[in-house]
């Protein structure tokens, strides 16, 4: 197994992003249309959060419990702002693979938006991670 590898070897570099202009149904729409869990929240090139499918989810639980579409309805009434991860770990592009192991084994999330200074270059999931390992086998 190679230890020095960076981790622009495993990440996604076919990024989707998106702002905080757009509304939580259309990112739950790009979410699921393109078979993704993680989405970077831009401001120009500068990523200022990432907003998940479990983010998602926990927004619309309530519409589980009760069956009256509240869940949904609450897309309308709350921001990307007010849903994504604000307190963001990064990494940069020539960071190593087992970097970001550490990384997201040690922390409770698993993607990482990948940076070239301050511009988003990727993102790497721990899929990602395990898929990089199952290759190494």
């Amino acid at each position: 197994m190679k230890k020095r590898e960076p981790v622009s070897k495993i990440m996604s570099d076919q990024l989707i992003s998106v702002n905080t202009t757009q509304k939580l149904r259309e990112v739950e729409a790009i979410i699921d249309e393109n078979n993704i869990r993680h989405v970077p929240v831009v401001s120009g090139d500068k990523v200022i959060g990432l907003i998940s499918k479990t983010d998602l989810e926990r927004v619309s639980f309530v519409n589980t419990i009760d069956g009256s579409n509240l869940g949904t309805s609450m897309y309308d009434v709350l921001s990307i702002e007010q849903v994504m991860s604000k307190n963001l770990k990064t990494v940069q592009e020539s960071d190593t693979i087992h970097d970001v192991a550490e990384i997201l084994t040690k922390n409770e999330f698993h993607a990482l938006p990948v940076l070239e200074g301050d511009k988003l270059k990727g993102i790497v999931t721990s899929t990602d991670l395990i898929q990089y390992l199952i290759d190494q086998y």
